[in-house]
């Protein structure tokens, strides 16, 4: 039984014991244990600031791609809206100069036919011409053995297809 009830003594040596330990926790153990608590403390505490701080950064990092996004995607449209333009443009006045250099090329080509077409006539009037004075010498040879009265014929001939 004497588990149970220790003796006086022994109480007290516990006691005294107790409070020395008790003492030199209270001056060197726990001080160093509240400093090491508080310390880890307020470094949990800066670290949980820090992270809200992180977080709210990262809201406003957030919300400032989003308003970028949607400026870049504005200026992407306008600049396809712009290249747009630009590309109707360029297409029109294409069209145009086609019109102009197809028009030039018509009416130089109804020129050159028309020039064609007086060379044509003046060498077809050249060889009716030839023709005919060949014609008519050889009938005049036929007819009239007289020089001059030939070359008069002819003449007047000529004088009559040049009024023509």
């Amino acid at each position: 039984m004497e588990l149970l009830t220790p003796g006086i003594g022994l109480i007290f040596w516990m006691t005294i014991i107790f409070l020395i330990v008790l003492l030199i926790l209270g001056k060197w153990g726990w001080p160093v244990l509240i400093k090491g608590m508080k310390k880890r403390e307020e470094d949990i505490r800066n670290s949980l600031n820090a992270a809200e701080k992180a977080r709210e950064e990262m809201k406003k990092l957030k919300t400032d791609n989003e308003s970028l996004l949607l400026e870049a995607k504005k200026e992407r449209d306008e600049l396809l809206k712009d290249a747009k333009k630009v590309k109707e443009q360029i297409i029109e006045q294409a069209k145009e100069q086609a019109n102009l250099e197809a028009d030039k090329i018509i009416v130089q080509a109804r020129e050159n036919i028309q020039a064609e077409k007086r060379q044509a006539m003046e060498e077809l009037k050249n060889q009716i011409s030839l023709f005919s004075i060949e014609i008519a010498e050889k009938i005049l040879k036929n007819e009239l053995s007289d020089k001059q009265k030939s070359e008069k014929i002819i003449s007047e001939e000529l004088e009559n297809i040049k009024f023509k």
